[in-house]
């Protein structure tokens, strides 16, 4: 007991005697530092004297993308992560962000869809906020300070990503969505190296929407994407959510196909691998293919596209971006008819022998047989057609050569038998198709845009949804994917609008931007001059054409169409086929054989063993439209180039040095041996078709044409498509447009 009071009392004392001495050297360290204001003093000179770091040069936008003031007034000022940023009233967060050059992360935005705000991934941090916002949903105001790189921000995207992966299957070595995913991208950025959840990941039934697009519906995040798509672009209602929580899920609703024309570009829009292309599948991954940037040939919009090969054949074809034409949309058409490329295609020359069959020939030796042929002929009795996919170099070639034997009976598949090429306004779309958009109310005659050109009526319905267009309709019943008013079926409902009787007159008089959509099916009628001169009269009392509106248009249906007028493809006479005893096909295939006389020489020269080849009796292999360099003007005038993306078949050769090459068979040379020769030809006959993606307006109006008095037939309008999924050589050899036209056609 006395000891450990001993104890105790000697620990005090010297815990005592420590703490005195420690508060004695505290005392003497502050008076040191406070009696010495010139150290104080100096430090804060050397504070003040050293200056802030420099913020590092502004980043350009976001794909080099560039922004438009509709009105310089209403532009505010936001600063992005310091920097300082104008951008339109308006604009999201997220849109400011991208003018500043910061690239947010995001699943459920898309810039062309409605604006959902559910994946949550695009949180940015905004200073007097009390929680981080969605960037996509919250508008950009006056002022804002936007935090993109916080660890705030950074912290709550990987919360983001940790919920998204919880459900999501480990299954990226199987999956062809692997190399092109973006959830494989953000969860580089934003994902751990483990998870967290422990319990049994949910499982969801894939769903058939048809031959096109496969799903493993197990992947799926609910951005929703796909649906937006569906209900906003496609105009379709068939896919939307059902069930909530952990049980959601996208579907049908009942068992049924996606049938809309444009179902493929919910592969494109889907962030993960939920919606994958079928015909695809399991084919390529996308490091191994090789990308050709080309255009689309069929039909008249000259889509943009890339075709992705590997070796000698390709594997798919995706859209490339293009806001005059298709934006970043195409076609199921389009995107999947690659497969016909390998089909049924012609790899030899070929004579037809006296059995009947055909003979594989050397090229001299079918160019002799053809010479020979011709020089026995009259000059008036040699006739040539232009096929859908032929294009303009070839065409001139064509055109010089038969006028050289002394011909000009030559025109395309699609143009009718007398076509009026005089004026450029008489076939074109003049309004333009991005500037249908625009418009206010449509008058479609004897068109079908839906199935004639796809990315056309994607602007018709999106004038629709955005400015409320009216639309009125003359022709067969058809099933348009936006509201429409069905005026008639024939020619008298026309008549009737013109007189100003009809009650569409005034729609379209009272319109501020009215457009007239003609359909190119109206050139295979007799009466064609006389519903193209009451349409003109429509415009001319409705005030369609105007200096700064033109809305007169004619919708083509075939790639070769606008270019085949342009370079004056008119035959001197309707009859000309009837009476021909030399018929020269190049890539001809729809032309009525019926009409040709029996003992007529036919010459096929072609890509694909199609209609034109059974009664041919010489057969040249050419090239397809993927494999060769040319011109193509599309259905406003827009030239556009094809560029070779894989290799040529067998012994097939470019259209225009097969005209070439006979040419000099036959003895009467082409003055041109090389492409840029063929275009210096086309420079003195039509020169707008050398500028390269511009799209030439018409200089003459149709209006200065003299009015035509002519009876009009009362037949009724006729579709110009009966099968949208097969509409030339490549289509119909395509396996894909096959399943589709059994599968997706309403019977």
């Amino acid at each position: 007991m006395g000891l450990g009071s001993l104890t105790s009392r000697a620990m005090i004392r010297r815990a005592s005697t420590i703490l005195n001495t420690t508060r004695s050297h505290n005392f003497s360290l502050v008076r040191s530092i406070v009696s010495t204001p010139e150290l104080k003093n100096t430090a804060s000179a050397a504070a003040e004297a050293t200056p802030d770091p420099p913020l590092p040069p502004p980043r350009p936008p976001v794909n080099n993308a560039r922004v438009h003031f509709p009105n310089p007034e209403d532009a505010i000022e936001v600063f992005v992560d310091g920097y300082s940023v104008k951008v339109p009233k308006g604009f999201t967060v997220l849109q400011a962000c991208e003018v500043a050059g910061v690239d947010i992360p995001r699943f459920c935005y898309h810039s062309r869809l409605s604006i959902a705000g559910n994946c949550r991934m695009c949180l940015v941090e905004v200073e007097k906020s009390p929680k981080p916002v969605a960037s996509c949903a919250m508008p950009a105001l006056p002022g804002m300070k936007i935090k993109t790189d916080t660890p705030i921000a950074k912290k709550a995207r990987e919360g983001v990503m940790e919920f998204l992966l919880m459900n999501h299957p480990l299954d990226c070595p199987i999956c062809d969505q692997g190399g092109e995913c973006d959830l494989q991208d953000q969860s580089m950025a934003f994902g751990s190296d483990r998870g967290r959840f422990t319990e049994m990941k949910r499982s969801v039934v894939d769903k058939n929407l048809g031959p096109l697009v496969k799903t493993v519906m197990t992947r799926c995040i609910q951005c929703t994407r796909c649906v937006r798509f569906a209900s906003e672009v496609a105009g379709v209602e068939d896919l939307g959510i059902l069930g909530r929580g952990s049980g959601e899920e996208i579907g049908t609703y009942v068992e049924q196909l996606m049938t809309s024309e444009l179902s493929g570009n919910v592969i494109d829009i889907c962030p993960v691998g939920a919606l994958t292309s079928k015909p695809f599948a399991f084919k390529a991954r996308n490091w191994e293919l090789k990308g050709t940037e080309s255009i689309d040939v069929t039909d008249a919009v000259g889509s943009n596209i890339r075709i992705d090969s590997r070796g000698p054949e390709v594997m798919r074809i995706t859209p490339r971006l293009n806001e005059d034409v298709n934006e970043e949309w195409i076609s199921d058409k389009t995107r999947f008819c690659y497969d016909g490329l390998k089909r049924q295609r012609l790899n030899d020359p070929m004579i037809r022998g006296s059995d009947g069959r055909f003979k594989a020939v050397s090229w001299r030796d079918a160019l002799d047989v053809i010479a020979e042929v011709m020089h026995k002929v009259k000059p008036e009795e040699i006739v040539g057609v232009a096929g859908k996919l032929s294009d303009a170099e070839s065409m001139m070639a064509l055109k010089d050569f038969l006028n050289k034997m002394g011909s000009n009976n030559i025109w395309c598949e699609g143009n009718g038998g007398q076509p009026q090429a005089d004026l450029r306004s008489g076939y074109l779309l003049n309004t333009g198709i991005a500037d249908l958009e625009t418009a206010d109310v449509f008058l479609l005659i004897g068109t079908q845009p839906r199935v004639e050109a796809a990315m056309v009526n994607a602007r018709i319905r999106k004038a629709v949804r955005s400015n409320h267009a009216k639309v009125g309709y003359i022709g067969p019943a058809t099933d348009l994917n936006y509201d429409y008013e069905h005026l008639g079926t024939g020619p008298q409902t026309l008549q009737e609008i013109a007189e100003g009787t009809h009650s569409f007159f005034s729609a379209i008089k009272n319109a501020k931007n009215p457009a007239i959509v003609v359909g190119a099916g109206l050139f295979e009628r007799e009466d064609k001059d006389a519903i193209l001169s009451i349409v003109e009269t429509i415009a001319k009392s409705a005030n369609v054409i105007r200096p700064d509106w033109n809305g007169l248009n004619v919708l083509l249906l075939n790639a070769a169409q606008a270019a085949s007028l342009d370079l004056g493809l008119v035959p001197e006479s309707d009859k000309s086929i009837e009476s021909a005893k030399f018929l020269y096909l190049m890539g001809a295939d729809d032309v009525n054989m019926d009409k040709v006389p029996s003992d007529a020489f036919v010459v096929y020269q072609g890509h694909h063993g199609d209609q034109g080849v059974y009664r041919a009796n010489v057969i040249l292999p050419a090239s397809a439209f993927s494999e060769k360099e040319g011109t193509y003007a599309n259905t406003e005038g827009r030239a556009q180039q094809t560029v070779p993306a894989v290799p040529t078949v067998g012994d097939a050769r470019d259209d225009w040095k097969i005209i070439r090459a006979l040419s000099e068979t036959a003895g009467v040379n082409l003055p041109y041996d090389s492409l840029i020769d063929v275009r210096e030809r086309i420079r003195t006959v039509a020169p707008n078709l050398l500028s390269m993606d511009e799209r030439e307006p018409a200089t003459f109006s149709t209006l200065i044409k003299p009015e035509i008095k002519k009876e009009i037939n009362p037949v009724p309008f006729k579709p110009s498509i009966e099968n949208f999924y097969m509409t030339d050589s490549i289509t119909r050899a395509s396996k894909i447009m096959a399943q589709c036209s059994s599968q997706l056609l309403k019977k």
